[in-house]
């Protein structure tokens, strides 16, 4: 079957920080996967979000999975691999390449676990906007700017392994949590009751409210607010808007609240964010992770 690769590189970086590094990111259209005579040992961590399509996953520890559209495979320095679409099958992806002690550590203490290399992340469409959303920043100059874009990159990361620490991988507890996270998500220029969104998972308030706190790291309305200020990222790259326009989008009160709290999350005041924006996504063809 032939198939016209298209390939997007959001990022490459060589630099170091005392915590690690964000090596590369990008997208992959209709990939080949990682295949070969033998298996493929990368040197160091990586994401693979399959956004569309199926395929096979195989590692050297003995494991061969079938995975599909959602399915997150996460890739181990040391561990050799293949994965990619069987014969008359898809595969499109995401992926991130990243390194150092920060991620050694979490897979010191098994939330980064090579039992466990697979997990289902829906709806896809949710998911892949918090992490490019993550990514998705200008240009990181200083260790300062590195740390914070690591930092980003890290508490989505925390929230994807937190879902499968939680239930062991089981999925019907991970169904609730990604059910909220949608919901507390959606329609961020409007004020919410947090309550009616613990009602629409099915849990008494209270029990709803120290459950996510456990899994996600924050409280439910700390999680909405940081998702407008992913949402605030994304408008920021459409110019014609004044910062006025995007702090009213998403239901700021005025555009020098809006400005305080983008620069608490982020670092960068809004407008030093859009200034280097342009610099931000190269359009050369990347590498598969």
């Amino acid at each position: 079957m032939t198939r016209t690769i298209a390939t997007e590189l959001l990022f490459r970086n060589d630099a170091r920080t005392p915590l690690g590094r964000l090596t590369m990111a990008g997208f992959i259209r209709n990939s080949a996967g990682v295949r070969g005579p033998g298996m493929r040992v990368l040197g160091s961590f990586a994401i693979v979000y399959l956004l569309d399509g199926s395929g096979c996953y195989s590692d050297a520890a003995g494991r061969s999975q079938r995975v599909r559209s959602g399915d997150l495979l996460l890739v181990f320095p040391d561990i050799g691999h293949t994965y990619g679409p069987g014969a008359g099958e898809t595969w499109s992806e995401f992926y991130c390449v990243f390194d150092g002690p920060v991620f050694d550590l979490l897979q010191q203490v098994g939330l980064l676990n090579p039992a466990r290399p697979i997990c289902h992340l829906a709806p896809v469409e949710t998911w892949l906007q918090r992490l490019t959303s993550a990514l998705a920043t200008p240009p990181a100059l200083t260790t300062r700017e590195r740390v914070l874009e690591l930092n980003r990159f890290l508490v989505v990361l925390s929230e994807i392994l937190s879902l499968e620490a939680d239930d062991g991988g089981e999925q019907p507890t991970a169904g609730w949590i990604a059910h909220a996270c949608s919901l507390l998500g959606a329609h961020l220029e409007r004020e919410i009751d947090i309550k009616s969104v613990a009602a629409e998972v099915g849990l008494p308030y209270e029990t709803f409210r120290k459950r996510f706190q456990r899994a996600m790291g924050v409280s439910p309305g700390r999680y909405r607010a940081t998702r407008r200020i992913d949402a605030a990222c994304a408008l920021l790259q459409r110019h014609e808007l004044t910062l006025y326009e995007v702090a009213a989008t998403l239901g700021f009160s005025d555009e020098f609240y809006f400005s305080r709290r983008f620069k608490q999350v982020v670092g960068l005041s809004p407008r030093e964010f859009r200034r280097t924006l342009p610099l931000v996504r190269d359009q050369a063809e990347g590498h598969a992770a």
